[in-house]
């Protein structure tokens, strides 16, 4: 009985992976979202504004410049009320007055903790924008792969279409010329169903994903690169979870961020103590000061000018017991803060091992998968040489063929974990830079190449009558 065949699956898979002349790499989309993630945007104008305001803090040590001017007008009446000749009488005059001062702190414990603090809150602001620039990188990637995923379900799934199609069409011949059961056509009827229902589902995910990446990377029919062909994941360097678990206790932002909290709590706390301690001003001015009708003693116009030096000592005594309750207050929360650095760590800790224990097994699955998918695959071809000589049903090979689609999707999506895993692991730890996107770029097709297709069925074959 000759043998009907449609569309090759190698040539269907081959046509819906195939890359439109212009994809983007994730370096490229990442450089775009970087330019328009509203969310990043807002995290480096904070840091704008965390550096102006730590700033702030360093006026209190600098000095202070200040100009003023004034114009009085005194009427008096004046009554002699002893002496010879006794009389009353009026006497008004004006005075103008303009001067400059400055004011230099020489000795004000507060002013200085106040400026410590400033620097260490412009680190911790680096520290939020770092953290901020981690999570770009991550929600990028995660935006790129499984908008990669989408694609490949969709037409993995396009693929088992083709494939039940063919079954299906194989069912009712033989069922028209005797050789099968209805029940084949009607299994084969079912499976076709749920795989156009699996269809539609796939094309909207895939378009949701879309608009997503899209939204994030500023931009409209963005299409990330597929993996290039022979698949190579790149592992976790170095191999030690030791040493990634160290290096996140040195360098992560959470801990230093949370170190810093403790040093401005601890001067804080010298803050507070100071309400105790006595401070110490050097002030210079120079005036200049008119009367032109005089003053209330002659009548004679004046102009003195000239400047001022002065040292201003000032020892607070007794404050209501307000700088004891601050002090306390102070050490308080510096305590709080000393236990915010130690549950920070800890939390790094454990996610970073949890990060490269994951990336580990990641590494491991794709490996199993691997096996399963050609396993899946001589299954396959097993229950299709048996069906084509009557040892099996044609439920036997639909299970084949959905059970080796399922071990082909579970696979791409294990390796794009991988890809993911890598840089969770280096979120994890607090390394993750935008450089570290360049080795999972290499691991993408150049743009105008094929993607990585899925390995493809061969093309069902009829039953042999029996």
């Amino acid at each position: 009985m000759p043998v009907t065949r449609l569309l090759p699956l190698a040539a269907a898979l081959a046509t819906v992976l195939a890359l439109p002349a212009h994809g983007q790499s994730l370096l490229t989309l990442y450089e775009a979202a970087r330019g328009y993630d509203a969310t990043y945007q807002g995290a480096r104008a904070q840091y704008e504004a965390n550096l102006a305001r730590a700033a702030q803090a360093k006026a209190g040590i600098l000095p202070q410049v200040g100009a003023q001017a004034s114009v009085s007008r005194a009427d008096y009446d004046i009554d002699v009320i002893s002496g010879a000749p006794q009389g009353s009488g009026t006497r008004a005059f004006t005075t103008q007055n303009a001067g400059i001062n400055a004011t230099q702190a020489l000795y004000r414990p507060a002013a200085w903790a106040t400026y410590e603090q400033g620097k260490r809150q412009a680190e911790i602001a680096q520290t939020v924008l770092t953290t901020a620039e981690q999570e770009l990188i991550v929600r990028v990637s995660q935006g790129y792969f499984d908008v990669l995923a989408a694609q490949d379900t969709l037409a993995l799934v396009r693929a088992q279409k083709t494939a039940v199609a063919e079954q299906l069409a194989f069912a009712k011949r033989n069922f028209e010329v005797g050789t099968s059961t209805i029940t084949d056509s009607r299994e084969a009827q079912a499976r076709y169903d749920l795989v156009l229902a699996q269809e539609i589902a796939s094309e909207n995910d895939l378009q949701v994903k879309r608009i997503a990446l899209d939204l994030l990377v500023g931009r409209t029919g963005s299409t990330p690169l597929p993996l290039a062909a022979p698949v190579v994941l790149p592992g976790p360097l170095p191999a030690d979870m030791a040493t990634w678990v160290a290096q996140a206790e040195a360098v992560h932002p959470a801990i230093r961020q949370a170190q810093l909290g403790l040093d401005v709590a601890a001067l804080e706390v010298q803050k507070a103590e100071a309400g105790h301690k006595p401070t110490l001003d050097a002030q210079l001015g120079y005036s200049v000061t008119r009367q032109p009708q005089g003053n209330l003693t002659t009548t004679v116009g004046t102009r003195a000018t000239g400047p001022s030096v002065g040292v201003v000592f000032n020892m607070p005594l007794f404050a209501g017991f307000a700088t004891e309750n601050r002090i306390r207050e102070t050490l308080s929360l510096e305590e709080q803060s000393r236990a915010t650095l130690e549950a920070t760590r800890r939390n790094v800790t454990q996610a970073t091992r949890s990060a490269y224990l994951g990336l580990i097994s990641g590494a491991g699955q794709v490996k199993a998968l691997e096996a399963a998918e050609a396993s899946s695959q001589s299954a396959l071809d097993a229950n299709r040489l048996g069906y084509q000589v009557g040892v099996r049903i044609n439920i036997d090979v639909l299970n084949s063929q959905s059970q080796l689609f399922q071990t082909k999707r579970d696979l791409a999506l294990a390796r794009y974990n991988v890809l993911l895993g890598n840089l969770r692991l280096r979120q994890a730890n607090g390394t993750l830079v935008p450089d570290d996107l360049q080795p999972i770029n290499a691991t993408l097709a150049q743009s105008g190449a094929t993607a990585n297709a899925p390995a493809t069925l061969p093309p069902a074959a009829a039953p042999a009558p029996r």
